[in-house]
């Protein structure tokens, strides 16, 4: 999800103003309320507020941000697809996001800035056929001050209790660490801290082999060579700390969005795993500037049209991918994009693993794409197109 950790990447916003896409209020929330210019303070729950451009084209606001990219229109690299193999996806599932909620808040407190899912809510979801859940976590509650202190106990027991329902009922638990390349909203740049951090993540899970491990969530505005290092580092550490067996995420620059996927993250190509387990976790949304802020998409086709260019990629580089995200608003145009996605992933499922929904999770009320049961506006809307992808 883009949100959040902006504010570093942004210059010229007023001190007392919280910067575009910046968290703004919600229960417990002790920050700025009031926003930059052109921006305002927009409520999705309880829980959550963010700053949203006052003119949005969409008809219903959401917790989603547009990126920072010099145009707000874009399109999908045109790469004619070669014919996939069709099958079965190995996974379909949703994105759990609550306890990385109280972004610049840290620690934070339980119930108050953060949570974690709600079990019920995961045993709804793998009764209906879902079986990987994309456990979003803050780096900085995890592992506090700088990353090589070691792992905070009390937000990991809870981690793990999540992590450990999900995989004890047979399903897969991606941990993401739902940063975007930053720590403590500077970007990562010393790959020794992040080896140091994934190392020790790694030893805390490695006996399970349910567990994938996601290296960061949505890189962007950086160096695409310190991406391709800070992913390899990642990789090289889970590894050495004898976490062997399960697969690794590794995502991209550009919001690790799979419409510039083979114009922007052609160098990840060179990512090496000793286990053979590597996967390229992209996302993508269907509105006009691929961010996820609508529930307007731009057509019916537009799912497809958005992931084949990084269906060649994957195909040309012999490389396997999964949409770590993707959604769509609670329409006939949207449903017809999605299912047109889907339909392309299965179609070329000797490239694509599978995908995940953003969001469930207990604070998310009625945004737009709130999959969290059972009334949720996208599971209500869209657990019935979903369930006929499931493996």
């Amino acid at each position: 999800m883009r949100s959040f950790i902006l504010s570093s990447t942004l210059t010229g916003l007023a001190a007392a103003a919280a910067a575009p896409y910046a968290q703004c209020g919600g229960s417990g929330w002790a920050g700025e309320t009031a926003c930059a210019s052109g921006y305002a303070c927009t409520v999705s729950s309880e829980w959550y507020s963010q700053c949203l451009p006052g003119t949005a084209a969409s008809t219903t606001t959401s917790t989603k941000t547009t990126t920072l990219a010099t145009s707000t229109t874009r399109t999908t690299s045109a790469i004619s697809t070669p014919t996939g193999t069709a099958g079965k996806l190995k996974w379909l599932g949703v994105n759990l996001s609550v306890a990385e909620f109280g972004q610049g808040t840290y620690p934070g407190v339980w119930g108050t800035n953060f949570y974690f899912p709600n079990e019920a809510s995961i045993s709804t979801l793998l009764g209906q056929g879902y079986n990987v859940f994309r456990v979003a976590f803050s780096m900085e509650r995890l592992v506090a001050t700088q990353l090589t202190n070691t792992l905070a106990t009390d937000y990991l027991n809870n981690l793990t209790t999540t992590v450990n329902y999900i995989t004890g009922k047979g399903a897969y638990a991606i941990l993401d660490p739902h940063n975007f390349g930053r720590y403590y909203d500077k970007v990562i740049t010393d790959t020794a801290g992040f080896s140091s951090f994934w190392t020790k993540v790694a030893t805390a899970f490695k006996a399970n082999d349910k567990v994938i491990f996601d290296t960061n969530n949505e890189y962007h505005d950086m160096d695409q060579t310190l991406v391709l290092n800070l992913n390899q580092a990642a990789i090289n550490a889970i590894r050495a700390a004898g976490a062997t067996s399960q697969y690794i995420f590794a995502e991209g620059n550009s919001w690790s969005g799979a419409y510039v996927w083979n114009t922007t993250n052609d160098n990840l190509s060179q990512l090496t795993d000793s286990a053979n387990k590597l996967v390229y976790e992209m996302h993508q949304y269907l509105d006009s500037d691929n961010s996820g802020t609508s529930d307007i998409c731009v057509s019916a086709t537009i799912g497809a049209e958005r992931v084949s260019g990084a269906t060649a990629w994957l195909r040309k580089n012999g490389k396997i991918g999964i949409l770590g995200e993707f959604a769509g608003g609670a329409n006939t145009q949207c449903k017809t994009a999605v299912t047109g996605l889907l339909n392309h992933l299965q179609e070329n499922s000797d490239v694509w693993q599978g995908a995940l929904w953003w969001a469930a999770g207990p604070w998310w009320a009625d945004y737009i794409y709130s999959f969290e049961p059972p009334s949720g506006t996208g599971y209500i809307n869209y657990n019935s197109l979903l369930k006929p992808y499931t493996p």
